[in-house]
């Protein structure tokens, strides 16, 4: 019997627990035998956290969580958001947070409320970003769920238990999570602060190591701001994102030209551009393009409204962390005396909802960046409202429009749009650039799987629509020899 049980826990598996099928709500599990010195050094685990050390001591399995976010888009969003994991949170030791977008941190308080005692890592970037975006979810949470009728998804008091409970690892630095385990954090230069976990683990009595990589997502590189996404050359086992793993981008030329153009276009027929725009990167992205082209005087002068408190706020702590932008942002940043590479003269601030109100009353051609990305909330509605139904006026999609959203409704060419329950015929330009994605494409995920295709054992394409997964783990298959599956949610494999 005791052989029995202890060849059970020995295996190490991994759990899809969401982000499958869908490019939100990513969460996955990966569990193994809890290491036998592991019960007289449970403290390394969680050393400021008094009740987890005996939580982890009447315990067979370590368990690691990796990020814990949102499901955004779909008309069941709140719903599957107010479910039960398909875990129990108390028994998890760790969670790993790949980046600070809301599909990948915006359930952690509810998994703190529903019981999580452990510890959570990232980047200290990471963290001090999550700061900004879980307050703001916090506020959309409940005025949702008053409009609803229904419970918070969780409460103030849950976001600063996560805070307590939240550390930071730099880069390139091995952290040991416990005896066996260990996690190495790289660059995915998706946003600021984004990584990737490369999670190695030791079975006891051997030497031989086993390399779980955790991708998060993978960045568009290269980009007018961060680092490159660093190679993966030695995983045994990948976990993937697949976001446009059918689907290639323009290259970064092309997308700075086209965008010049539909600028350009658009002020000639004194016409209102709406961008709606991602409050974390990509609105600091747009700023640094358009301030770079108003510079080199590719463009005539147009005011630009800046209408997005969140997008904002972030923006203010990206002015602060230079440091860790790409060689050529930051030598931008030094030019000049308090060289502000994301302000420049047209742009305005929108502070309070008044002042965003007020921009309809501006005459003449004007851009207005806005949130949401994906116009399923925020001000940009408003402003499509008033603009959507003048064809001198153009709206340009520079992201990754969800099943569902209204962004991808009006994307498709749906002429008829119900905005905050007003019918509206849609008669401006519709425009697209994809070359601004945060993801890289399919093209590029293939080149990066191939810097480790002679080691990697299996490859688990996730995080994207199911079409998208599919179709990327065939190409890997076709391209590399590598064996990619697309899994299913809830699904548990061995990691052999």
């Amino acid at each position: 019997m005791e052989k029995n049980t202890k060849s059970k826990i020995e295996k190490l598996k991994l759990t899809f627990c969401g982000g499958v099928g869908s490019v939100t709500g990513a969460n996955f599990l990966l569990t193994g035998p809890l290491l036998k010195n592991s019960r007289n050094e449970a403290e390394s685990v969680s050393q400021s956290i008094a009740d987890s050390t005996a939580q982890i001591q009447h315990k067979d399995t370590f368990s690691i969580l990796v990020d814990c976010g949102l499901e955004q888009g779909t008309h069941d969003a709140d719903l599957n958001n107010h479910k039960d994991f398909l875990y129990n949170p108390i028994n998890a030791d760790v969670l790993l947070i790949t980046h600070a977008h809301m599909d990948h941190i915006g359930r952690v308080p509810k998994l703190v409320r529903d019981g999580f005692k452990g510890v959570i890592y990232s980047t200290p970037e990471t963290k001090k970003l999550a700061v900004v975006m879980l307050a703001d979810a916090l506020k959309l949470t409940t005025q949702s769920a008053l409009r609803n009728g229904v419970p918070p998804l969780y409460e103030e008091e849950d976001v600063s238990e996560s805070f307590r409970l939240w550390q930071t690892i730099p880069y390139h630095q091995n952290h040991q999570l416990s005896p066996g385990y260990s996690v190495y954090l790289k660059d995915s230069g998706h946003v600021l602060g984004s990584c990737m976990f490369e999670v190695t683990y030791t079975a006891e009595g051997e030497d031989k190591k086993r390399k779980i990589v955790f991708t998060g997502d993978l960045g568009n590189s290269p980009t007018p701001l961060l680092r490159d996404t660093e190679p993966i050359t030695d995983a045994d086992y990948l976990l993937m994102e697949s976001v446009y793993g059918d689907k290639n981008h323009e290259d970064r030329e092309h997308r700075i030209e086209k965008l010049c153009n539909i600028i350009k276009d658009n002020h000639a027929r004194n016409g209102v551009l709406l961008l709606p725009i991602f409050s974390l990167e990509k609105a600091q992205e747009i700023l640094f393009e358009i301030h770079k082209l108003f510079d080199e005087n590719k463009l005539p002068r147009t005011n630009v409204y800046f209408d997005s408190p969140l997008a904002i706020k972030l923006t203010d702590i990206y002015k602060t962390m230079i440091a860790d932008f790409n060689q050529s942002a930051q030598a931008d940043a030094r030019k000049g005396h308090h060289h502000d590479i994301f302000s420049f003269p047209g742009l305005h601030v929108i502070q309070n909802a008044e002042e965003s109100k007020n921009i309809f009353r501006e005459p003449g051609a004007k851009i207005i960046m806005a949130g949401s990305g994906m116009s399923n909330g925020g001000r940009i509605q408003h402003h499509e409202l008033n603009y959507l139904g003048d064809p001198n006026n153009t709206i340009v999609f520079i992201g990754y429009q969800a099943v569902g959203t209204l962004g991808r409704v009006i994307q498709e060419g749906t002429k008829d749009v119900e905005i905050m329950g007003t019918r509206i015929h849609v008669r401006a330009r519709l425009e697209k650039i994809d070359g601004y994605s945060s993801h890289k494409d399919s093209d590029h995920l293939v080149t990066f799987v191939e810097d480790t295709a002679t080691t990697v054992k299996k490859v688990f394409v996730v995080m994207g629509e199911t079409k998208s997964s599919l179709f990327l783990a065939q190409r890997l298959r076709d391209y590399l020899g590598v064996n990619a599956v697309h899994p299913e949610e809830g699904e548990t494999v061995v990691l052999e």
